[in-house]
């Protein structure tokens, strides 16, 4: 089991001028982070990859869709965008060096149909999904597509419906992202929803109820991570913590006060804290 970092803590776009950032991770004893990527080229993440080797960093990267690029609309051109969309973060992604790509990929961030998830949604998902996990498998990337809560998706809320729709896809390349946030919000048993997961697990964030640093709110930490053990996951377990350093993120998912003094007790006291709790 590795332990990251999502850089989402201080930016949407991750340049060479957060490479302090990289060394402070390293000396806090992670074992890589995780990359945000939202624009930029595959060069520029080549670049970033140079300098995450040069701190020991390995890492992960996340990205998602937008109404542009929707997966699941009704408009083949608006599914034609979405892997092409996903194609491109998953260049960048192996440009970037990283393993895992993940974030919601089955369908838009908070685009409401005003109605549940239909089949025709769901195998328009699965269809732009297996195409995506040929280009990643080829790139030696593994797409993880992650459930979210009922307020930033409809399409996969629980891990009932994650595990059915990458088991319906049924790509090697791509298994599930299971994020204690959302489930927190969605799930009654953090720990059977883990183990309804395990077949399919590929990628985890550990996120605390109000996205601060993890242990100090009520997400069930206790049933995640004696789950996490139980079932033998191994991946990556990766912190996910949210500032207002970049004002318009912090806007777009509603993180309107500050939950800690500074980014450095996420990184300190969290890594302490899930190492602890999953040793």
């Amino acid at each position: 089991m590795r332990f990251g970092i999502n850089l989402l803590l201080v930016t949407t776009h991750v340049t060479q001028a957060h490479e302090r950032w990289f060394h402070l991770l390293k000396d806090c004893g992670f074992d890589g982070v995780e990359v945000p990527i939202f624009e930029g080229d595959p060069a520029h993440y080549a670049a970033l990859g140079k300098l995450l080797d040069r701190a020991g960093l390995a890492r992960t990267a996340s990205t998602g869709l937008d109404a542009r690029t929707n997966p699941i609309d009704a408009d083949p051109g608006v599914r034609r965008a979405a892997l092409e969309r996903l194609r491109f973060a998953v260049d960048c992604a192996a440009a970037l060096g990283a393993e895992v790509l993940c974030g919601p990929l089955h369908s838009a961030f908070k685009v409401f149909s005003g109605r549940g998830p239909t089949p025709d949604e769901l195998s328009r998902s699965a269809e732009v999904l297996r195409a995506a996990a040929e280009h990643a498998a080829a790139a030696s990337v593994l797409l993880a597509p992650e459930a979210l809560n009922r307020f930033e998706c409809y399409l996969a809320t629980s891990a009932a419906q994650l595990r059915e729709l990458v088991e319906r896809v049924g790509h090697p390349a791509l298994r599930a992202h299971y994020d204690t946030h959302h489930m927190h919000i969605e799930e009654r048993d953090a720990g059977a929803a883990v183990r309804h997961c395990a077949p399919v697990l590929g990628h985890v964030h550990l996120s605390e109820n109000d996205r601060g640093v993890p242990g100090r709110g009520q997400v069930d930490w206790r049933g995640t991570f004696r789950a996490l053990r139980e079932v033998g996951y191994e991946g990556w377990c990766v912190i996910e913590a949210f500032s207002r350093l970049d004002p318009a993120f912090a806007a777009a998912i509603h993180v309107w006060r500050d939950y800690f003094a500074t980014p450095e007790e996420v990184c300190r006291e969290g890594l302490r804290f899930v190492r602890a709790g999953l040793a």
